[in-house]
C-alpha cells in the first residue's frame, strides 16, 4: 500500500482514494493525523526561536565564516 510523505497509509487506486475522501467528509472515518515524532512541541518552538536569535546576533563576517566552513565540510575541501 502506498504511503504519503509522512508515512501515512493511502489507498492504492483512484477509486479507493475517492471513497476514503467521501468517508472523511461524511464523518464515517477520521482523517489520518501526522504521527507523533516524540518531541515536545514547546521544545521545538523554543529551538526555532533560539536559531533565529543566534543568527540575528552574528555579524555578516561571522555568518560568512560559518557558511564557508559548512561548504568546505559539505564538499570535502
Amino acid at each position: 500500500m502506498p504511503k504519503g510523505p509522512k508515512g501515512q497509509k493511502r489507498p492504492a487506486d483512484v477509486i479507493g482514494a475517492a471513497i476514503m475522501v467521501a468517508k472523511i467528509a461524511t464523518g464515517e472515518i477520521e482523517e489520518p493525523t501526522e504521527p507523533d515524532d516524540g518531541k515536545d512541541p514547546a521544545a521545538k518552538a523554543l529551538g526555532k526561536k533560539g536559531g533565529r536569535a543566534r543568527a540575528e546576533k552574528l555579524t555578516p563576517e561571522q555568518r560568512k565564516e560559518i557558511a564557508r566552513k559548512a561548504a568546505a565540510k559539505r564538499w570535502g575541501k
